[in-house]
């Protein structure tokens, strides 16, 4: 059959790609204990760059001013929102809440460019004094990120370490129990942060997620150019790569988290990913930088990342292959009046595809325990066919990629 070959090599990619995750949940089992260096005491600045958010902001900036620690700001940069969310932070009674507010036509450039131009307005608003940058940590939190109370104390140890750029928290759903949809999110991310974020933490290639990242503003000066961040839709792989290869080192902190809004709808969910997929095929620009400046084992892992877009794009073929294969035997079965394959066949594709879902019930189990291990478990095998909406949303931004689309408008909140 015609097919045959190409599904042959989509079952060597995808055994391939679960041979090196396999490893990865291996080296995220192990743990790193770390012991407190008395140092100077650091300066945190919180990050929310805006748009459209009076639905989610006041809860956030509540969750922020409530925190135990009294050496902070918290920069509201409002993108020219046509909301009320200039109004809310006007409205929080706190002195260490600020607004600061762009407008048309230089605001809407995207977050990269917000999140520059706060920077910018920290100095020249003179927020951050006359402290040394070594000691300034900025926290980027998106509008509907709710910090866990303790997330300074957690995450403060790693700026011990005068290497390290830049510090990811763990990221989860809020609104989790609210339909199946909202669980699989929480999963997803739970799993990307126990499994790999964590052995990447072996790797020196910790990634940076676009809701709490904690990063030294001296790692951010020493990237130059016009700001930190790009203008890549995916900004915050940008920055996490761009990090490594200048030399600073990137730390996950498993113990602490930021709980986001979950997307409620299928569509608005694809289109949300798409995005992401879009923001990934933007990076292969990096692939001569991690060449050049990264060393071995994280050089190794990043481009495994970056190619994801590819393997994905190989993969979503693999369903239907397998499809058009099995109509295929059960056509011929019928004209010969018995089966061609034992229902046996049928075990080498689930073990295939649903190995992993035992590891993934697993890991969130241990994160979610009043789901329980069985429940995880079963919840994990739906995750995996929730893992073909990145199918639809891959071909999707490819779709625009090709057509020169780059502008997105953001998620919309409930």
């Amino acid at each position: 059959m015609t097919e045959e070959p190409f599904l042959w090599a989509a079952m060597a990619i995808i055994v391939m790609a679960g041979c090196y995750n396999t490893v990865l949940f291996t080296l995220s089992r192990f743990r790193i204990r770390r012991s407190r260096v008395p140092g100077t005491e650091r300066f945190y600045v919180f990050l929310l760059a805006c748009l459209n958010e009076e639905k989610v902001l006041a809860e956030s900036l509540a969750r922020i001013t409530s925190l135990p620690i009294g050496n902070f700001v918290a920069l509201v940069i409002d993108d020219a929102s046509e909301d009320g969310t200039a109004d809310i932070v006007r409205a929080c009674d706190h002195p260490r809440v600020r607004l600061y507010q762009r407008r048309l036509p230089n605001a809407r450039r995207g977050k990269g460019a917000a999140l520059n131009a706060g920077v910018r307005h920290l100095r020249t608003s003179g927020l951050l004094g006359y402290r040394d940058a070594q000691d300034v940590i900025l926290c980027v939190v998106d509008a509907d990120g709710r910090l866990d109370p303790h997330v300074v104390q957690a995450v403060d140890p790693f700026f011990d370490d005068p290497r390290t750029g830049g510090v990811q928290i763990g990221v989860r759903m809020y609104n989790r129990t609210q339909g199946l949809i909202a669980r699989l999110q929480d999963m997803e991310f739970v799993v990307y942060g126990d499994v790999f974020q964590s052995a990447r933490r072996f790797l020196g290639s910790v990634g940076m997620g676009g809701n709490g990242q904690f990063m030294r503003l001296s790692a951010l000066d020493s990237l130059g150019g016009d700001g930190p961040w790009s203008d890549s839709l995916t900004e915050d792989l940008d920055l996490g790569v761009r990090l490594i290869a200048h030399g600073w080192r990137n730390q996950y902190c498993p113990t602490a988290a930021v709980s986001q809004q979950a997307v409620l709808d299928v569509r608005r969910l694809v289109r949300q990913r798409s995005r992401w997929f879009q923001g990934h095929l933007q990076s292969a620009g990096l692939v001569p930088t991690i060449l050049r400046d990264v060393p071995g084992r994280a050089a190794i892992d990043l481009l495994y990342h970056l190619s994801s877009p590819v393997l994905i794009l190989l993969t979503s073929l693999l369903p239907l292959s397998f499809l058009i294969a099995l109509g295929g035997i059960v056509v011929a079965s019928v004209r010969i009046g018995h089966p061609l394959v034992s229902p046996m066949w049928l075990a080498g594709p689930y073990l295939l595809s649903f190995t992993a879902a035992y590891t993934y019930g697993y890991v969130y189990a241990r994160r979610e325990r009043s789901l329980g291990l069985l429940r995880s478990v079963l919840v994990a095998h739906i995750f995996i066919f929730y893992g073909y909406i990145w199918f639809a949303a891959g071909w999707w931004g490819l779709w625009r990629m090709v057509t020169g689309k780059r502008t997105w408008l953001k998620t919309a909140r409930t």
